[in-house]
């Protein structure tokens, strides 16, 4: 028998929605020349993002200024383009899950494998992301019920343990 009372193997990387939302803004730049905020590139990402092309391809109108006369111009971005503009970013971040898995004790992997991975924050609800990380691992993956609430719940949970998770805490910190 097996007791892991806290975090067995962790890694970090520093990819997240923003960096999502520059990966668009790049794409848009590059091969529409259009140039877009942030706040339209969110919209995007959350609206028609995806690891994965979608089963039916979407679409929206964006509007930004175009980098040739400077006036404000409208385009159509779809679903596919907008997976290929996150695709690096999206890349890195199963790469670093599966170097993990890697790292995980065997007892603990078999509870994964039969488990699952749950996604959790901002990222998960990127469509197909669940379906991407399950075919680079093999693993069934699920996104959690409230993936957006999961990252403020945890934190409160290591607030609240913050004595026992300290030397956790401390040395992760060292190890990036």
């Amino acid at each position: 028998m097996y007791h892991y009372g806290g975090i067995v193997v962790s890694n970090s990387l520093r990819i997240a929605g923003d960096e999502l939302d520059e990966d668009i803004i790049n794409y848009i730049k590059r091969e529409m020349n259009l140039s877009i905020g942030e706040i339209q590139a969110e919209e995007i990402k959350k609206e028609i993002g995806c690891a994965l092309p979608l089963m039916t391809e979407m679409s929206k109108e964006i509007r930004g200024r175009d980098l040739a006369t400077g006036l404000p111009k409208n385009l159509v971005i779809t679903s596919n383009q907008v997976q290929i503009a996150m695709e690096e970013s999206i890349n890195e971040i199963v790469e670093i899950v599966k170097v993990t898995l890697e790292k995980t004790p065997p007892e603990l992997a078999s509870d994964i494998m039969e488990k699952g991975i749950v996604l959790a924050g901002g990222g998960a609800l990127i469509q197909n992301l669940d379906k991407l990380l399950s075919q680079k691992t093999g693993m069934p993956v699920y996104v959690a019920q409230d993936p957006l609430d999961c990252v403020v719940k945890g934190t409160g949970k290591t607030l609240e343990d913050l004595d026992r998770l300290k030397s956790v805490l401390i040395n992760s910190r060292k190890r990036r």
